[in-house]
């Protein structure tokens, strides 16, 4: 049986694995930053469809419900992975500053031959996609959505 997902807060660019839910999608990642918590890929992929559905929907913005989320992962990872769940040691937000492009995403574009964001262009993002810009930017991560984002984003043709 196929679980249907659908998000408005699921990039175009994650649609590769959006359905199965396969890796963690930017707005989990997002949560798990804000709650400081690492959920590893492998902790990841033992989580039921239903759960990691769960953990894009719910919300986790006012303080009350940050905690309440890593509550809630905390509790899947225990379930699942049997060990408690690892915390991030300190999480760089670089995505709030909006006085200046993170360095990362400069280098990231000249790496993929794309124009990065113009100041006035990193401005206008929301929260998520400039979260997203610097996630898709640092070394290990999978970068061939990079330039997919800074399309979707508006920021390239």
């Amino acid at each position: 049986m196929k679980t249907e997902i659908i998000n408005p807060f699921f990039f175009d660019f994650e649609s590769d694995f959006v359905e199965s839910l396969r890796c963690i999608p930017m707005i989990v990642r997002y949560k798990l930053d804000t709650c400081g918590i690492k959920l590893k890929l492998p902790e990841w992929v033992k989580i039921s469809v239903e759960e990691k559905t769960q953990l894009a929907y719910l919300p986790c913005y006012m303080n009350s419900e940050v905690d309440q989320y890593g509550k809630y992962v905390s509790k899947l990872v225990w379930k699942y992975a049997n060990h408690e769940a690892s915390l991030l040691p300190n999480v760089d937000d670089s995505w709030n500053n909006l006085n200046e492009i993170p360095q990362e995403i400069e280098e990231k574009s000249i790496e993929w031959n794309c124009p990065a964001p113009t100041l006035k262009q990193w401005i206008e993002l929301d929260t998520l996609q400039r979260f997203a810009l610097v996630k898709l930017s640092r070394s290990g991560h999978e970068g061939k959505n990079f330039p997919k984002a800074l399309r979707e984003f508006g920021i390239i043709q």
